[in-house]
């Protein structure tokens, strides 16, 4: 790789941190009155529904957290076609965003282990939750944390995105795999 190809593709470390320095960060967080919000999920197919989900978590305290599902987690959930993107890449992506202070990759089924963990003061989930129906709600209450829903309507999903691009790329008789118009050969 040049020394121009790296400063192109970073690597996300500059965000990207390991449990243990990511509980030191909260805890050093919380110590100066400062807020923190978790948002979580795959991240399959970066889109814009992704990017308005973190704008609005970030507006909600002073740091925000993405724990990131792991290749293995986001099979556990999806089935065993995804994720798209590999999990080196998501966060890659996700550690160019403005909005995200801090990643974490994550292997569990669920996020509860990483709530527990770092008890952030808000966890933002999307709208096709409401405040009742988020699974780790509990969890977050028996702490004292609050969780919150954010973003706009549930009109963008990552499955919406794969089955638009099957629908207009996928294999058919008129059309080749790249979309085009196939040859009449």
């Amino acid at each position: 790789m040049t020394p121009a190809t790296a400063r192109c593709r970073p690597e996300p470390r500059g965000k990207l941190r390991t449990m243990e320095q990511l509980v030191a960060e909260c805890s050093a967080w919380r110590a100066a009155d400062e807020t923190i919000v978790l948002v979580n999920g795959a991240f399959d197919l970066l889109h814009v529904g992704h990017l308005r989900y973190l704008a609005e978590a970030r507006g909600l305290a002073d740091h925000l957290v993405a724990a990131v599902n792991s290749d293995a987690s986001v099979q556990l959930s999806k089935g065993p076609l995804r994720p798209i993107v590999p999990e080196r890449e998501r966060l890659e992506l996700l550690g160019h965003l403005w909005m995200i202070d801090r990643l974490l990759l994550f292997d569990s089924h669920s996020v509860a282990p990483v709530l527990t963990a770092l008890r952030p003061h808000l966890h933002a989930k999307g709208t096709d939750y409401t405040a009742e129906t988020v699974p780790e709600r509990e969890v977050v209450a028996a702490y004292g944390g609050r969780t919150v829903i954010c973003g706009d309507p549930k009109d963008h999903a990552t499955t919406d995105v794969i089955s638009v691009i099957l629908e207009r790329f996928g294999p058919s008789p008129a059309h080749d795999r790249s979309g085009r118009a196939a040859s009449g050969t």
